[in-house]
């Protein structure tokens, strides 16, 4: 027996050294190689990749068309899985990954048509825009075809086939992929359309009112126009089911990774005037999606007529936030309105017609067969009329209530239509000699709706709207507020606004231009663009840190950015001084708010005080009117200013703060302090701490997931960051709540990437930059999470440190001698 266990105990060290030294065997094999000389096709002449200690490459080609070879290959190098798994969302085909939890992507991807759109957007493309496009993509099949190793971990543990070589039909659907998570007006309009069945206009205008200089509906009530069109069933106002876990599609999601649903980006630029060195400086922090790896990757190319370092997106070429030797860029989503669902009123007796202005017409109608892994194909049945796919049927529980026998909703996007030149525009936008070059560059500018602030080395300074924005005729009453009856030819676009009417501003006299997704289009502007602007708190932040010193430097551009102060919060308390908590923790608990200056730190208790009060504040005061559609609105973060005009009396519909299930008439103050009582005393029950004792950073962590692998428990912690964060929605720091779900306090959208660019010094000393995790989306490498903590603490790395040996790769043309 003594003898069987010694045995037995070797054995298993065996095993054990053996398990260690194949650990240790794949996680070298399945690196990329970042030093050496390799040969490959589809070079014209050598190419060198230059990484320094954070991996970020500096890529010198011998013309534009192999520097881009040079960022494909890159791309592949360091983000192979991202890439792979985009492109899969993209072509409707999760499920063959990930079983039916893909399912309900893949149907509403295969209806909306992504694919076919980017064929068309791609078949019409410029043939100087293709073959650089075709170089990059062979540049990712080069870094295919090099590799000599096993594939990334999430192929091997999801048991995903090998990736098949990219084409440029792929970089075109990721490009569409993004647009559609920057379009989430469509699906407002689904939300509205859902109230609407119970409330009235100047109701739901309390539930989701307009910020100062945003468009007010008040053109036409059309809660009751679809009352009189017979729009709702009969159930309508007693339909419920919408648990936590349904309509997935309906919850705003990122197919992308981008993330949607009007969090947004920080951008602005000083002018020499308010600068040390006296030519502008600019700053850019995209807030999306927090994913690990982030959806950004930093790079510089050098080739001849292109010098430029930024953020690009793998899977697409070219610069997409940066700066070159003269003019430097960056961008915010403008939240406009480019896309339309219409009701489509079916023939009587004929279900393969809907009406028209001129008769009946048949729908265009295909099937396609959707993969399901371990289950059953799916046949996904797609119908389209004159104005787009028909997307019915695709919103789970959260269904609008429409008799579907007469009705079905079709959805028109403007990023679908004809005619894109997005990518020529991004390519002008690169090699941009001036701000003249750089805002003609932008009248190309198709894919998105786009907010640009801009400057160059000359002293020229600006903001310009960009993007593809629908004609809508002056009579139109929904004006893509919500869904119009499509049998009605009014309500059909006559074409889009000219990209030179569309608003923008240079040299303005403060000194500086300011975009955080707010509505900066100037009043009496002819055309209505859009109406689901971010909050102007954010801004109006940034405007205060700018006017706080009469000349800025890239370290005060760089303070302003991970600044965590919300005036949201502020004007929030300020609406709810009157509240009358009852229990100690309550009015500990107020005194505190009161005397706080709205610093989402993260290790203040207020904030967490704030935002639990806020939860229990937004169902106390109209979680009795919503009911059942309360998961559409009480969760949302946006309801902050709904919140305060209920406070501050400025509600015109009813008496939101009266309870209808109660005999007695409730009043704002009083609902304000029940529910920090409630708040403070659950935390406190929770944390085991008392009110002084909270930390907002104790629940407010930014979440960075993997995609998909942040779904599977035992494997979340190896390949997702958490880290404590301050900050939130509403903060120049953006770390937006999730809002629901075990963790609703957990931050889910933040800056990925930030950047600073100063314009006084060249290229190699002009920018400052840093990612929210690192370059390689490889959870063994190093430079998996290497500036995480760089991040956090607001720091930033120079534009290109040193490079050491292993980390300079040589690619040669394969024929070449």
């Amino acid at each position: 027996m003594k003898r069987a266990l010694q045995w037995l105990g070797a054995g298993l060290l065996l095993l054990l050294v053996l398990l260690v030294g194949l650990a240790l065997w794949y996680r070298q094999a399945s690196l990329p190689v970042y030093g050496g000389t390799l040969r490959v096709d589809g070079l014209s002449a050598p190419l060198r990749i230059d990484r320094d200690a954070h991996a970020i490459p500096l890529i010198a080609g011998a013309s534009e068309a192999d520097a881009l070879f040079g960022l494909g290959y890159a791309h592949a190098q360091d983000r192979l899985w991202q890439m792979d798994f985009n492109r899969r969302i993209a072509q409707g085909r999760l499920a063959e990954l990930v079983g039916p939890a893909g399912l309900d992507t893949d149907r509403f991807l295969r209806t909306l048509g992504i694919g076919r759109s980017a064929q068309a957007l791609l078949a019409a493309m410029d043939g100087e825009t293709r073959a650089l496009l075709d170089a990059y993509v062979a540049g990712v099949n080069a870094a295919l075809a090099t590799r000599s190793g096993p594939l990334p971990p999430e192929f091997v543990l999801l048991r995903a086939p090998p990736p098949a070589p990219w084409t440029a039909l792929d970089s075109m659907a990721f490009a569409m992929l993004m647009a559609l998570d920057l379009s989430p007006e469509w699906r407002e309009e689904i939300t509205r359309l859902r109230l609407a069945a119970r409330f009235s206009l100047a109701e739901l205008n309390d539930l989701h009112p307009p910020f100062a200089n945003d468009p007010v509906v008040t053109t036409a009530d059309y809660p009751q126009q679809y009352r009189l069109l017979g729009v709702f069933t009969a159930a309508a106002p007693g339909r419920s089911g919408l648990g936590e876990g349904a309509g997935r599609l309906a919850r705003l999601p990122s197919f992308s990774g981008l993330g949607a649903a009007g969090i947004g980006s920080n951008a602005w630029a000083v002018a020499g005037e308010r600068s040390a060195s006296g030519r502008p400086l600019l700053a850019n922090d995209p807030h999306l999606a927090l994913t690990t790896p982030t959806i950004w990757y930093l790079a510089r190319l050098d080739a001849p007529g292109l010098k430029v370092a930024g953020a690009t997106l793998p899977g697409l070429p070219w610069v997409l936030i940066g700066r070159n030797e003269q003019v430097a860029w960056g961008t915010t989503a403008f939240h406009g309105d480019g896309a339309d669902l219409y009701l489509e009123r079916l023939h009587p007796t004929d279900p393969g017609q809907y009406q028209t202005a001129a008769g009946f017409a048949p729908f265009d109608s295909h099937s396609e067969t959707v993969r399901v892994r371990g289950a059953d194909d799916v046949v996904v049945s797609v119908r389209r009329t004159r104005h787009g796919p028909v997307v019915s049927g695709l919103f789970g529980a959260f269904e609008p209530p429409l008799d579907a026998g007469r009705l079905v909703l079709a959805l028109r996007w403007a990023s679908a239509e004809p005619g894109d030149r997005t990518l020529a525009a991004l390519r002008a936008m690169n090699r941009a000699r001036d701000a003249a070059d750089f805002r003609q560059a932008l009248q190309g500018w198709t894919l998105t709706q786009q907010n640009f602030v801009f400057a160059d080395r000359a002293g020229e300074i600006g903001w310009q709207v960009a993007g593809r924005f629908p004609l809508r005729a002056t009579d139109n009453d929904f004006a893509g507020i919500a869904p119009a009856p499509g049998w009605q030819a009014r309500y059909d676009w006559s074409g889009f606004v000219a990209p030179q009417e569309l608003p923008g501003e240079r040299n303005p006299a403060r000194g500086f231009v300011v975009s955080a997704n707010h509505n900066a289009v100037p009043a009496g502007y002819p055309h209505r663009l859009g109406h689901e602007f971010a909050p102007p708190w954010r801004a109006q932040r940034i405007e205060q840190r700018l006017l706080a010193r009469d000349r800025h430097d890239a370290a005060s551009m760089q303070a302003i950015q991970v600044d965590t102060v919300s005036l949201a919060a502020r004007a929030l308390l300020a609406a709810a001084a009157q509240a009358a908590p009852q229990t100690t923790a309550g009015r500990l608990a107020f005194e505190r708010l009161q005397a706080w200056d709205g610093d989402m730190r993260v290790d203040a208790a207020e904030p967490l005080l704030l935002h639990a009060w806020k939860r229990k504040l937004r169902l106390a005061i109209f979680g009795d009117d919503l009911g059942d559609l309360a998961p559409l609105t009480v969760e949302r973060s946006e309801m902050t200013q709904a919140l305060i005009n209920v406070l501050a009396g400025r509600a015109r519909a009813r008496d939101w703060c009266d309870r209808r299930d109660t005999a007695r008439t409730e009043t704002c103050a009083e609902l304000a302090g029940e529910a920090l009582d409630a708040a403070a005393t659950e935390l406190a029950r929770d944390s085991g701490r008392d009110v002084l004792g909270l930390r907002w950073g104790d629940l407010h962590f930014a979440r960075l997931e993997h995609r998909p692998l942040s779904n599977v428990a035992f494997l979340r912690s190896l390949f997702e960051h958490r880290v404590a964060v301050g900050g939130d929605t509403h903060s120049p720091a953006v770390a937006a709540l999730a809002a629901r779900g075990e963790a609703p306090f957990a931050a889910v959208h933040g800056a990925g990437t930030r950047l600073v660019f100063d314009l006084a010094h060249g290229l190699d000393r002009g920018v400052s930059w840093i990612l929210a995790t690192g370059q390689s989306g490889h959870p063994a490498s190093d430079h998996y999470g290497d500036q995480l903590e760089l991040w956090l603490r607001g720091r930033t790395l120079p534009l290109h440190g040193r490079v050491s040996a292993e980390g300079r790769l040589l690619l040669k043309p394969a024929r070449q001698p």
